[in-house]
């Protein structure tokens, strides 16, 4: 079983600066982990240190229930995909496959199967002959997987390998990875900046910010119940609103009290929130549950926000609308039809269902 678990490791360079803090994380056989962060947040350097590339400073790494602190990085059974193809340039794309069996000792015929097998499962059975410099940059990404696929490993690690293609090909290469993960059915862990690929590759993302893990949890749960403020704003696109707003009760209603404006607290939350009655709390909202009141059947007026356009961006089947709401910019994203003037004065409508609350000190979420 290719189980994958690290407990309380750490990464430490001189200095004392943790690049990596006391991360435990445990990864399924068979599953798709996606470790995603901004720059320097710790998540290239833990899965180096799963591949044996880096020295653990604290903690333990097992792979397969064997621990493998001291066991060196070729022999634990790991195939790695790095951002850079790291093909030989002056090796066919077969003999760039097969490098790494040869230098085991593998015997011929099994060697060209396994490429033979691989390059049918990547579809690049007709580059065989062809050199990199004769590639295009998705064919030496899927060459790259290939040499790693080949050596049928207990798993695969894939260091940002989209990051060099253009957007399309991502878009591409995503869907492929999807397949080779269904097809191979392996332990899979990739690390990569983009939320996007985070959402659409991980069974389960670990969101990784100044060497700590937020959150570990599946897609959905991540986008709809994050666990902190830096989860929340860090994962969609265009990213989550905040606003600082003041909780109040009058007349027996609650309500989230922005300065300029106020919106009804809906029930259900009150239980979870009412204890920071007028306090100051973080109020989250995603730009796809703000909605122009022009456009909603029904718009409570407890939950209509006045707001004046400053730019507006067509993205083709949708329009970003940025606003200036009480003391706060905000994003909204509303459909194509939906197309006010700069400086034009609106009416906003937030679904309150869909709010997220914070504390303002800790920054974790309150509901």
């Amino acid at each position: 079983m290719a189980q994958v678990s690290l407990h309380d490791v750490s990464k430490i360079y001189a200095g004392d600066i943790k690049a990596v803090d006391r991360v435990n994380i445990g990864i399924e056989h068979k599953e798709f982990m996606v470790l995603v962060g901004p720059s320097g947040c710790g998540k290239s350097t833990t899965l180096r240190m799963v591949a044996g590339l880096e020295e653990i400073s604290e903690g333990e790494i097992y792979i397969a229930d064997r621990l493998v602190n001291e066991v060196p990085a070729k022999d634990r059974d790991i195939a790695m995909v790095f951002q850079s193809y790291a093909l030989y340039p002056h090796m066919t794309v077969l003999d760039n496959m097969a490098f790494g069996l040869k230098l085991r000792g593998y015997p011929r015929l099994e060697i060209v199967n396994r490429v033979q097998d691989a390059a049918e499962i990547l579809g690049i059975k007709h580059l065989l002959g062809r050199k990199p410099k004769e590639l295009s940059g998705g064919e030496r990404q899927r060459v790259a997987v290939g040499r790693a696929i080949v050596r049928k490993p207990l798993v695969f690690l894939f260091d940002e390998p989209l990051s060099n293609l253009d957007a399309k090909l991502r878009v591409l290469m995503r869907t492929e990875l999807n397949k080779l993960h269904l097809r191979l059915q392996s332990t899979m862990i990739y690390v990569t900046h983009d939320q996007t690929e985070a959402m659409t590759l991980g069974n389960r993302i670990a969101v990784m910010n100044k060497g700590l893990i937020h959150q570990c949890a599946d897609p959905t749960t991540i986008y709809d119940r994050p666990a902190n403020r830096f989860v929340a704003g860090f994962m969609g696109s265009p990213p989550m609103n905040f606003l600082t707003c003041r909780i109040i009760r009058k007349n027996g209603k609650f309500y989230f009290d922005e300065g300029q404006f106020k919106v009804k607290i809906v029930d259900e939350m009150i239980p979870r929130i009412s204890g920071h009655e007028g306090k100051e709390v973080t109020v989250g909202i995603r730009p796809e549950d703000i909605y122009d009141k022009l456009f909603v059947q029904y718009a409570p007026p407890e939950n209509t926000v006045p707001a004046t356009v400053e730019v507006v961006e067509p993205m083709g089947s949708e329009v970003y609308l940025h606003l200036l709401a009480g003391r706060h910019q905000m994003v909204a994203r509303v459909g194509s039809h939906d197309r006010p003037s700069v400086n034009q004065d609106m009416d906003l409508v937030f679904d309150m269902s869909k709010i997220h609350v914070f504390d303002l000190e800790t920054e974790v979420s309150l509901i």
